[in-house]
């Protein structure tokens, strides 16, 4: 049987590259299949190394809201380019992204820029520490922060305890200092601020979780995590690497109405490139070095390229407010026909939406946290991404994971997918 070039270039990627992926989604292990190497991609559109062409909703996991290869971001940064890629010295851009993130959130009046999302949430949490002079801090049982020893974590055998490895290679020791509580669950924080009420040096929380499929607040759980840290004089971090941006300039905080004390960005922020930032009150940031003593360096931080990508992309979403408006519009659409598909069909599809993210949960829901996500019929969403991806749609190879619109999609795509998602 003639195999296809991705397979082949699977073949050899394993054996340079473990698992022959350099992010483990990727490799479609949940769906079943062989992953497709990507050879470039234009707009709403990518296509694979064997000349196959899909309309995308993964968009490089979020950042890009655009489209892919913007022409005013790619000139932009190839213009860059011819300037020297990195320098490891300040440059004016740096201040440039700053202000228009500032601008955009208001609570976040000093950043830091790094070069991952991982990288921005390890230094906010470092940074939460050393401010409020505490160890402690709350995680939301699936929410998703990066990998980093510290949070790389999941509930113990009772689900409100101090968490336990998710991940060989990370000691017990590393994680003793995190405490796991249930996502839209008011009582489960409760519980751990009042048994541990001078412990506590932040919680932080997906304020739209999008790494357990897309799980949204319930009304009056985000306030309810202002108004509890404040009471015990804890930080709240909302981690937007995902929402920045995303449900709007001022993110989710924008959206839903509250202000953490620090914010995580990462995707959007860098229009494609890799580069994350974190920041918060301006008294908190002035701890870290070289104005405070919580350390965190970076050669690559807030490079000349990445910097000039994620300008680009920020003054064009600032300059068109209603793309966040069409965006939203369109994945109303999508999420409309996978109800309708639930109900002519006789299926269980639990549809989550807010913005441009949606995620159809084969499940008969509501999803409203960790259990009654995974309790979504796996095999169920694998079938309906091999039939997605026969009929010209790339969606998210797992089914905990976001679709994400863009503003390349057209309404004509969007009904290509309406209808493809009802066969």
């Amino acid at each position: 049987m003639n195999t296809s070039r991705s397979e082949r270039l699977f073949e050899k990627s394993r054996e340079r590259i473990p698992g022959g992926v350099n992010s483990p989604v990727r490799a479609f292990g949940s769906v079943g299949r062989t992953p497709l190497f990507i050879d470039h991609a234009k707009g709403s559109h990518i296509t694979d190394v064997d000349g196959n062409t899909f309309v995308d909703y993964v968009c490089s996991w979020g950042p890009g809201i655009l489209g892919h290869a913007h022409p005013e971001v790619t000139e932009a940064v190839q213009k860059a380019c011819a300037d020297g890629l990195t320098y490891g010295a300040p440059t004016e851009k740096e201040w440039i992204l700053a202000e228009l993130i500032h601008e955009a959130m208001p609570s976040v009046e000093k950043v830091r820029l790094v070069s991952s999302g991982t990288e921005a949430v390890m230094s906010a949490i470092r940074v939460a520490r050393g401010y409020t002079g505490r160890d402690l801090i709350i995680k939301f049982k699936g929410n998703y922060h990066g990998h980093s020893d510290g949070l790389l974590v999941k509930a113990g055998s009772a689900a409100l305890t101090t968490a336990v490895p998710d991940s060989s290679g990370v000691p017990v020791s590393y994680t003793k200092n995190t405490l796991v509580a249930l996502y839209n669950d008011r009582d489960s924080v409760r519980e751990l601020m009042e048994c541990y009420p001078d412990q506590v040096a932040a919680i932080i929380v997906e304020p739209v979780a999008a790494n357990m499929g897309v799980v949204l607040p319930e009304e009056g759980f985000l306030q309810f995590l202002r108004e509890i840290t404040q009471q015990y004089g804890t930080l709240l971090i909302f981690d937007e690497v995902i929402t920045g941006f995303r449900l709007g300039m001022g993110g989710a905080q924008e959206y839903y109405g509250v202000k953490p004390d620090m914010t995580t960005l990462g995707k959007i922020v860098g229009g494609g490139m890799p580069m994350a930032a974190y920041g918060g009150r301006a008294e908190i940031m002035d701890m870290v070095s070289p104005v405070g003593p919580v350390y965190q360096a970076g050669t690559l931080s807030g490079n000349p390229i990445a910097t000039t990508a994620g300008i680009t992309t920020l003054e064009i979403l600032k300059q068109h407010p209603e793309y966040y408006t069409e965006i939203e519009k369109k994945a109303k659409r999508l999420a409309e026909a996978f109800a309708k598909r639930a109900e002519l069909k006789k299926e269980a599809i639990c549809v989550n939406q807010t913005g441009s993210l949606l995620c159809a949960f084969f499940t008969v829901g509501p999803v409203r946290d960790y259990d009654s996500a995974t309790a979504s019929d796996t095999k169920a969403y694998a079938d309906y991404f091999g039939r997605m991806l026969e009929q010209g749609v790339y969606v998210a190879p797992s089914q905990f994971e976001a679709m994400f619109v863009s503003a390349a999609h057209t309404n004509a795509e969007i009904e290509e997918t309406c209808r493809a998602i009802m066969k």
